[in-house]
């Protein structure tokens, strides 16, 4: 089967507002690259090679500015236009045409996700095209969709009040084509918006979803306020000045992931001359690996 991703990048990112009136949150920088970049490297370190990125109408060009046609990364950059914030469910509807009979993951703009563990998961999933969800343990459950388990499973709240569990539904989810039909089922919620858990639900009850919870090696940062924003880049610029290695480079990985050929690594490299000298000297060091 074939897979396809979807990074769902359009929104108003009302809580970075002023930042966000005159520039999509997915664009703002987290460390020493753009946000997009993150989620991008996480479908990319999947395997998934075609992926859909949906925007504002007024944001899809400077996302075509900044990411192309993916080419450079051997990848191909499909650009969608969400005309208005109606839910995340709403991205397969905007995506429908071009994600027949495919194995779809869908990752949240703003979400970011680190771990080699997590990594591998989520390469196994895709591979095996198995349906799935992911968790991970936090302190303030009621911000978030929360994974109750049960004797026979487990159960989905959106937002409770009183969570029976810690464990909350991240903004990454992996489904078969069959999700375009159950998203035709959904009634829009209080706010006017489809829900994602109320999809999942439909989802789980139909065909069965496999939960997938993420250790304590592993990090998830939503990077939707400006103290979460602020987090995620000293979270990054710690790991990469102990590690010495770059994060969610998307060079890196095309050519570890073997996208791409040494020639258009060493192309794409000499274009970092001029432009980020940073990225430059990095690259370089893997001609040599």
């Amino acid at each position: 089967m074939k897979t396809k991703g979807i990074i769902l990048a359009g929104g108003h990112g009302t809580r970075l507002s002023p930042l966000t009136i005159i520039s999509s949150k997915q664009l703002l920088p987290v460390y020493d690259k753009p946000m997009i970049y993150y989620p991008l490297s996480t479908l990319m370190l999947a395997g998934i090679k075609d992926i859909i990125i949906i925007t504002k109408k007024m944001d899809q060009n400077t996302f075509k500015k900044l990411l192309g046609n993916g080419n450079q990364w051997g990848i191909k950059l499909t650009y969608l236009i969400q005309k208005k914030p109606s839910g995340l469910p709403e991205a397969f509807k905007i995506s429908s045409k071009y994600i027949k009979n495919s194995f779809i993951t869908m990752i949240l703009g703003d979400n970011i996700f680190y771990g080699s563990n997590f990594n591998y998961q989520l390469r196994q999933v895709v591979k095996n095209n198995i349906s799935s969800i992911f968790t991970y343990k936090v302190n303030d459950p009621s911000r978030y969709g929360v994974v109750n388990f049960t004797k026979n499973g487990f159960r989905l709240e959106e937002k409770p009040k009183k969570p029976k569990s810690n464990f909350a539904v991240t903004g990454i989810y992996c489904f078969s084509s069959k999700v375009l039909d159950t998203h035709k089922k959904l009634k829009k919620s209080k706010r006017n918006e489809t829900e994602i858990i109320d999809l999942i639900k439909l989802y789980k009850n139909k065909y069965g979803i496999n939960i997938v919870t993420l250790g304590r090696g592993d990090s998830w940062l939503d990077t939707g306020t400006f103290d979460s924003l602020h987090d995620a880049s000293q979270f990054i610029q710690i790991l990469e000045k102990r590690q010495g290695l770059k994060i969610a480079i998307p060079d890196e990985i095309a050519y570890r992931m073997k996208f791409i050929n040494k020639k258009q690594l060493n192309y794409n490299i000499k274009n970092y001359s001029k432009t980020n000298i940073n990225f430059y000297n990095y690259l370089k060091q893997l001609k040599y690996e």
